[in-house]
């Protein structure tokens, strides 16, 4: 039987830690639960989990700045906890590299369906379930894709995608010139029941891009149609 992933789980509030805790095990998960970012950190240095579920608004240190600090050593993916108000810390998030984000108050399914969803995209996929196609290495101009070793390259030059923004630039490159719709990026990049909403894609988009110039100034592949989606340049 495979064994479960370990999602570190990281919020100042104990009573969020603890029902979380309870739903996540539930579901076979093993939890550690940290009530604050240098704590976890420290932790999360020494022993890597699968999945980080980070509150952004904490003590010591938040969840921007874990997420940073993280980031220079794992693409491990990470679930931000924000609070209604904090539309901007959302977006802001995302920039920096979240998978996702969830509100709250949120219930505990929505948690747990979210957790598997971003687990699902980070699993290396089995060889009998995946498509030859969706396995084989991409290239298109400068921009090389290997799906299977998840790794990203313009002009030979490495750019670190996370899982999200792989399987959008994927599915923007495995069809040049054709327009995908925000909804269509939404279903290659996450599962069905999972909601996100157009400004999420556009963040996604918006990194993408800045991770590309970073590497390439010159770097203008992705084409957006105001109203319409984006598209990836024939």
């Amino acid at each position: 039987m495979k064994e479960k992933s370990t999602i570190a789980l990281v919020d100042d509030e104990r009573n969020i830690l603890t029902s979380l805790r309870m739903a996540l095990e539930a579901e076979g998960y093993k939890v550690r639960t940290y009530g604050d970012g240098v704590s976890a950190l420290e932790a999360l240095t020494e022993d890597p989990a699968d999945l980080g579920i980070f509150d952004i608004k904490m003590p010591r240190m938040d969840g921007m700045e874990l997420l940073r600090r993280v980031r220079q050593q794992s693409a491990m993916p990470v679930i931000f906890l924000t609070s209604k108000d904090e539309e901007i810390d959302e977006l802001f998030g995302l920039k920096m590299g979240a998978d996702d984000y969830i509100s709250k108050p949120f219930s505990q399914r929505l948690i747990v369906e979210r957790v598997k969803a971003v687990l699902r995209r980070a699993a290396p996929k089995d060889g009998v379930q995946i498509e030859e196609e969706s396995k084989r290495v991409l290239e298109r101009g400068k921009l090389k894709l290997d799906p299977e070793r998840h790794t990203c390259h313009w002009d030979n030059r490495p750019v670190t995608l996370t899982v999200t923004e792989f399987l959008i630039l994927q599915a923007l490159a495995t069809r040049p010139g054709v327009v995908k719709t925000r909804d269509a990026l939404m279903d290659a990049a996450y599962d069905d029941q999972v909601y996100v909403d157009d400004r999420t894609i556009d963040s996604h988009i918006k990194r993408l891009r800045k991770k590309f110039k970073q590497v390439d100034d010159d770097f203008d592949v992705i084409e957006t149609l105001y109203g319409v989606g984006y598209r990836f340049k024939e």
